[in-house]
C-alpha cells in the first residue's frame, strides 16, 4: 500500500527542477549538519554502533571509538546524500514511491533486513524536521525570487513529509506489514491517502513542516 499526495503534479515537479541545480551543492552541507547533530547526543549515536546492511568494513567497538571520520559513518553519510539526489532528481514515478517506502523499511527491524537496526520513532521524527530546517535554511540562502522560493519550499516540504507518513506506516503497526501488503487490494494513491489511518501522520507531519518554513521564512524578512 502507498501513501502519496499532489507532490507528483506537474507544478511540484517543475518547482523541483527549477532550483535542484542550485540545491545539489548544498546536499554535502546537509548531510554533515544531520551527522553532527545526531553526534552530539549518545541516544542517536549509539544506533550507528551496529553494523549496515551493505557494509563491508568493521564497525567501531564503543561510541567513544565512533567518528564522524569512521568509515561505516562515510557509507552512512553517502547513503544519505544518494537519497538527498534522489529526491531532487526523481524520477517521481511508482519507483520513487517505492523508495521512499524502502527508505523507511530499512531502518526498523522488519524480518526482510539483514541488519537489526531499528530506530525509535521519536528520534527518526526529530531527524526528519531537522533534516527540514536545515534544507529549507538552504533554500533561503539562495535568495531565490519568492515565487520560485515557495513553490520548491511546498514541493520540498510534501516530499519529506510523505517519506515521515511511510515511516510511521512501519512504526504504527510493523508486524503486519508484509501480510497487509500481501492482502491489500490494489487501490489508487491518492485513495490510499485519504484512508483515516493514512490522514493522521501526514496531517501532523506536514503542519510541523509548514511551521519551520513559515518561521524560517519570517526570520529571513526581518
Amino acid at each position: 500500500m502507498f501513501y502519496i499526495v499532489d507532490v507528483t503534479c506537474e507544478a511540484d515537479i517543475k518547482a523541483i527542477q527549477a532550483v535542484a541545480e542550485k540545491v545539489r551543492p548544498l546536499v554535502p552541507v546537509v548531510v554533515n549538519a544531520v551527522y553532527t547533530k545526531l553526534f552530539e547526543y549518545d541516544v542517536t549515536k549509539k544506533y550507528f554502533l551496529p553494523k549496515n546492511e551493505g557494509f563491508e568494513g568493521s564497525t567501531a567497538t564503543s561510541l567513544e571509538e565512533l567518528t564522524l571520520e569512521h568509515p561505516q559513518i562515510k557509507f552512512r553519510k553517502d547513503f544519505l546524500s544518494k537519497y538527498l539526489y534522489k529526491l531532487l532528481d526523481g524520477p517521481y514515478d511508482e519507483r520513487f514511491i517505492r523508495y521512499l517506502d524502502w527508505v523507511a523499511k530499512i531502518h526498523t527491524d522488519t524480518p526482510q533486513k539483514k541488519s537489526k537496526i531499528n530506530v525509535d520513532y521519536l528520534h527518526v521524527n526529530a531527524l526528519m524536521g531537522f533534516v527540514e530546517t536545515t534544507l529549507v535554511g538552504g533554500l533561503l540562502s539562495l535568495n531565490l525570487d519568492r515565487e520560485t522560493e515557495g513553490a520548491a519550499l511546498a514541493a520540498f516540504n510534501k516530499l519529506l513529509w510523505i517519506q515521515n507518513d511511510y515511516f510511521a506506516k512501519y512504526y504504527a503497526n510493523p508486524s503486519n506489514q508484509v501480510k497487509q501488503q500481501q492482502q491489500q487490494p490494489s487501490v489508487s494513491y491518492l485513495g490510499a491517502l485519504t484512508s483515516p489511518a493514512a490522514l493522521l501522520p501526514t496531517l501532523v507531519g506536514a503542519l510541523a513542516g509548514g511551521l519551520a518554513v513559515y518561521f524560517g521564512y519570517l526570520e529571513r524578512r526581518k
